[in-house]
């Protein structure tokens, strides 16, 4: 049986290992993905410096992925019940087990928080089999939600990633009407695609303090009418540039894509009284942060949502929306560097320093 190639993360700050695996015996209904790209997102950063708990190490990073299905053992239906075929191109949702009869599936609606929930390339481990995308085939289990990519190029999709759904459902938190104004902070992917997604929602005015100075140039091409490095000005310049592109009294809609948890009292601090503010970043513990809760919060009478992840709709319609070339044009302009899996380590730096705007695995160079 041939071998499969995988970058496995054996543990925090350990240098990745290039192994070479066994393919898997295929179950009823499953099936074998030939991966063509893997995002290395900011996530797989986390993993590597330890920050996400339960980690199950070793593991295969990159829980996004694009790929064509190989081999199918049984039956394999999109979410329209058509059933997929060997060849096809498709991408998958990470997220896999969610059980649909919890209290947090059935009751709260909020199938992020089920407890079941297992991902691939993060609680997924090795041991779990080829169940991360830094490998040159991944298996699909029975239940991995697929959808089908016809009219979408593998490197547009990975342009929107992990962060076009995740966007996507900070900003329909957020609640965008036409005409407002909006604030993003960070200029990662994540704030890079609420910026692009924003102005799809119809926003007049979006705003972006994030850094360094070539992600703003991004920025801009995704949408932002202005910009400000928030390394060349300090808490105070920052608050009264808000100030002065919105009309003295703070943006409609904060949202936060940071992770560091001082922005999120500012995210407070710089919306304008009785607006909404979306913290979507702090995907991590990044520490705790001071507020005043009569001066930030009551008195502003301020709406506050938390944002964690994303589910099948918002990842089903982020693939929706790359299949519109007038949607997907701000994607298309997304600068893309590409790594080999011999290069795994490279690419996590790379993404960790800011080096690039977006970090692709290509397994099969």
């Amino acid at each position: 049986m041939p071998s499969i190639v995988a970058a496995v993360m054996t543990g925090a700050h350990q240098p990745l290992e290039l192994r070479e695996l066994s393919e898997p015996d295929l179950e009823p209904d499953s099936a074998l993905l030939a991966t063509e790209l893997s995002e290395v997102c900011g996530t797989d950063v986390h993993l590597h410096h330890g920050r996400l708990t339960g980690v199950p190490y070793p593991i295969i990073p990159g829980h996004v992925a694009v790929g064509r299905l190989e081999k199918i053992r049984g039956r394999l239906d999109d979410v329209d019940g058509r059933p997929l075929a060997e060849g096809d191109r498709v991408t998958f949702l990470d997220v896999h087990r969610t059980c649909n009869r919890c209290i947090a599936c059935l009751v709260d609606k909020a199938t992020t928080r089920c407890p079941s929930r297992k991902v691939y390339g993060i609680t997924y481990g090795l041991a779990d089999g080829l169940t991360g995308g830094w490998a040159e085939k991944i298996y699909l289990k029975p239940g991995v939600r697929c959808i089908r990519l016809d009219g979408v190029a593998p490197s547009l999709y990975m342009a929107g990633g992990c962060a076009l759904p995740t966007a996507l459902h900070a900003v329909e938190r957020g609640g965008i009407q036409l005409g407002q104004s909006v604030l993003v902070l960070g200029s990662g992917p994540v704030g890079l695609a609420m910026i692009a997604l924003s102005r799809l929602r119809g926003a007049a005015r979006v705003l972006c303090i994030g850094a360094p100075v070539g992600r703003l140039q991004t920025a801009r091409r995704m949408g932002a009418t202005d910009v400000l490095d928030l390394t060349a000005a300090d808490e105070d310049a920052r608050r009264t540039w808000v100030r002065e592109h919105t009309g003295g009294r703070g943006a409609d809609v904060t949202l936060e894509a940071t992770g560091a948890p001082v922005a999120v009292a500012q995210a407070l601090r710089w919306t304008r009284d009785a607006g909404v503010v979306v913290i979507a970043g702090q995907y991590t513990d990044g520490g705790d942060v001071s507020i005043n809760p009569h001066h930030d919060l009551n008195r502003k009478h301020l709406d506050i949502r938390g944002c964690w992840g994303s589910d099948f709709a918002h990842f089903y319609r982020g693939v929706e929306l790359l299949k519109d070339p007038l949607f997907s044009k701000a994607w298309e302009s997304l600068d893309m560097t590409r790594f080999t899996l011999s290069q795994a380590d490279q690419a996590l730096q790379a993404v960790a320093n800011g080096e690039v705007v977006k970090a692709l695995i290509v397994p099969q160079a």
